[in-house]
């Protein structure tokens, strides 16, 4: 645990220090685009945090390399190799959208390209629980993989529209996973895969914490395009890595269950940005438009809507996210009652707290009308 937690700090070091760099050198050059009508933001902000971001990805995982402890990690080089070159792919790709505003088929293309890219390499689900274990066929294996990289990218990027909202939720989503994975890699029927996860999650916390202090409201730069696709990369890599990586013959009957909740945690930590992304692709595409053409209809516009100030409505994504991963990783440690309450507590308490401007407005008319 101590191996992970050191090159955490040592990435989260880099991201900050590389943020504060990136910033002054953004206000030097002017290096950041115009107010979109969509933006809650009122003055021109940078948009480089993604580049902070990929740094201390960069440096984590090259340390860990250097450490003879994580050194089962390396010995396939390929998956690491397959994950370098599509996150410098999206990287650059969401660098010039952020700059340039790309068109969304260029966008989408690069995407398609670099999940394609960690399939070739290695990093793609070969088999899924049924009543047993389905190993897949290629090219049954490179669509799922493909399809779900390509999902979890997007559904990170359309959540990012509030100061500290990307970074803050998918910090809650990579720590839960982290305890999962590591877990999973310290426990009977590890496999070097959950070694991977474990230590893609600890470095991309690692960098988002870093990445925090200038994105916190009021946020002094975002992560743009280059962040959010990346974190959503990683984030695709880390859980293939281990849902789709069980090897059948080392998985005991009674390993199946816990062998096979990230298939259920990936969506429960990743609820928000999935529920949007889902909504607003229907939303769009039922209007007669792309379903990547931007708009002012996100949750978080929602619930800005309701009445929420903008620390409130990242604040209570931040509670969905929690409750809802916290919920489906208790299975593993308490009986399903239990986990069940708890998570049934929770979403009562998040949805009171949800709604309850819409309370107020009605006490309020009710008090005018008298």
């Amino acid at each position: 645990m101590l191996l992970y937690i050191l090159v955490g700090l040592v990435a989260a070091a880099v991201s900050f220090l590389a943020s504060r760099y990136l910033l002054k050198l953004a206000h030097k050059y002017r290096i950041y685009p115009g107010i979109r009508e969509r933006d809650v933001h009122s003055t021109p902000t940078p948009r480089l945090g993604g580049i902070a971001i990929v740094l201390g990805l960069g440096v984590g995982i090259t340390v860990a390399s250097l450490i003879p402890k994580f050194a089962p990690v390396f010995v396939d080089p390929m998956p690491v190799i397959g994950l370098a070159i599509a996150v410098l792919l999206m990287t650059v790709i969401g660098v010039l959208d952020d700059l340039y505003d790309l068109d969304w088929l260029l966008k989408l293309g690069a995407q398609l390209l670099s999940a394609g890219i960690l399939a070739w390499f290695g990093i793609q689900i070969v088999s899924l629980p049924f009543d047993q274990i389905l190993l897949l066929s290629p090219g049954m294996s490179l669509v799922i993989t493909v399809i779900g990289v390509v999902l979890v990218m997007n559904a990170i990027n359309f959540i990012d529209g509030l100061d500290g909202l990307v970074a803050g939720v998918t910090l809650i989503a990579g720590a839960v996973f982290f305890i999962y994975s590591y877990l999973l890699a310290t426990g009977p029927g590890h496999t070097l895969y959950f070694n991977f996860a474990s230590l893609l999650t600890a470095v991309l916390c690692g960098s988002i914490i870093g990445f925090l202090p200038v994105n916190w409201y009021p946020a002094k730069m975002f992560m743009g395009d280059s962040g959010a696709l990346v974190i959503g990369l990683v984030m695709a890599a880390s859980s293939i890595s281990v849902t789709g990586q069980v090897d059948p013959a080392e998985i005991m009957p009674g390993q199946l269950v816990p062998a096979f909740i990230p298939l259920a945690l990936p969506l429960a930590v990743l609820i928000i940005p999935l529920v949007d992304f889902v909504w607003a692709v229907t939303r769009r595409v039922t209007a007669g438009r792309s379903p990547f053409a931007a708009d002012r209809k996100h949750l978080h516009h929602r619930l800005l809507d309701l009445g929420h100030t903008h620390f409130q409505a990242v604040l209570i994504l931040y509670a969905w996210t929690l409750v809802v991963a916290v919920g489906v990783l208790l299975f593993m440690f308490v009986p399903a009652s239990t986990a069940i309450i708890v998570l049934v507590l929770g979403l009562i308490v998040t949805t009171i707290l949800t709604i309850l401007p819409l309370r107020n407005r009605s006490v309020l008319s009710a008090k005018d009308a008298s």
